[in-house]
Order: structure tokens, then sequence, then C-alpha cells
């Protein structure tokens, strides 16, 4: 099952306030990957143009499981070249179990934030989370062995959010920090102490993706 991104599938309970927090790091790692193309939208010849990517940051130290609040990008911003704080929203409380996201902002969250919650959910020790979508690495995964979710398992619902607890229990994972989406076309996910980090896994795969491909043609 090949999935587009784009859809919200999760109820939200959303709040209209605007969002306070610093996004200046996690927004310089946006614009970033939006010049790699790995976040984008807008392109017909590209997913039929809908938007793609988000990326979030956590913001608290010590809440208790499915309500570690973090900042994410806001749902359909994947086409802007250019990043505000009203394009950002914050997750106050997730819970896969009932399919639902307590969020506030000026828009709503994005269509992963259930994954992202997740990811948040599973260690402590992770502050950033980067979803983007590149081919390369996507079909270079098997021969990169990234991890990859089931392809029978949708990006953005409860059952995405149990396949990336699989993911962790079962194999490498958090060492590796990514993780690929086997039922969401090129969709790819990366992880981290710190921004950077998270940001230079995605990085090193994708020069290493691109090696592949080459040598095959």
């Amino acid at each position: 099952m090949q999935e587009k991104e784009g859809v919200v599938k999760y109820q939200c309970r959303f709040t209209r306030r605007a969002l306070r927090y610093d996004i200046s790091e996690l927004n310089s790692w946006r614009r970033t990957l939006y010049l790699l193309q790995l976040v984008g939208g807008g392109n017909p010849s590209r997913y039929n143009g809908v938007g793609f990517g988000n990326l979030s940051q956590r913001i608290d130290t010590d809440s208790p499981r499915h309500k570690r609040r973090f900042i994410i990008t806001g749902t359909q911003t994947g086409e802007l070249p250019n990043l505000a704080r009203q394009h950002y929203t914050l997750v106050r409380e997730h819970y896969p179990e009932q399919n639902l996201v307590v969020a506030e902002g000026t828009i709503e969250p994005s269509s992963e934030s259930m994954t992202h919650g997740a990811i948040y959910d599973i260690s402590g020790h992770i502050r950033f989370v980067f979803h983007v979508h590149s081919p390369d690495i996507w079909r270079c995964a098997r021969r990169l062995a990234i991890p990859t979710t089931g392809r029978n398992v949708e990006y953005g619902t409860p059952e995405m959010a149990e396949e990336i607890g699989r993911l962790f229990r079962e194999t490498s994972a958090r060492k590796m920090q990514i993780i690929s989406m086997g039922g969401h076309e090129d969709g790819i996910v990366s992880f981290g102490k710190t921004a950077e980090g998270a940001g230079k896994v995605l990085i090193n795969y994708f020069v290493e993706a691109l090696k592949l491909t080459k040598n095959k043609t």
C-alpha cells in the first residue's frame, strides 16, 4: 500500500492560540531539508502536488507518556519555502489508543503527529524527529539495513504508532536513529537527542543511498 501524505487521520482537539516557543533551530533544519527536496510540495509530478515532510521538537523534560509536548510543523505547510512561528503547532497530548491529538496554535498539526508522539513516548532522550520523503533512501532501505515498518501499516494511524514501538523493540532502530515507512511511499523518519544529530543521520543515509543508486546505473 502506497500512502500519500496530507490527510489528517486522527481526531484533533484544537485550540486556536498564538505559539510562543522558539522555533529557530527547528526552522533552520526545516529550511535545509526543503532545499534538499526532502520536504516540499506543490509539484504536480510528485504526489500530485500534495505537501510532504514534517519536523518536530520536544519542549519538555519530565512529562509522562502521551503528554510529552512537542512543536511540529502545521498541516499542509510542505510547499512553503520558508516557515514562520504561525506555521508551527504545539501538540500537548496524544493518545494512540483513542486516535486523539490535543493541540494548540494558529494552524492544525501535521498528519504525522501521532508518529512523532509515539517516538517521543518511547524514549525521553529523543528531542527531535524529522519525517521526510526520499525516494532514494526509501528504495535502498533494505540494502542500507534500515528498519522498516510493515507495508500494510498506514501513516498517521494508531497502527503506525504500534509499529514504531515494535521496531524499537525488535530491531536496531534506536541505535541507527532512522526508520523507513514501508507502506508510505518514500517516507523516512530520523530522530535524535539534538537537531544536528537527527539531521546528520538523515543526510548521511541520503548520501549513501545516492551512491548506491549511482553505482546501479
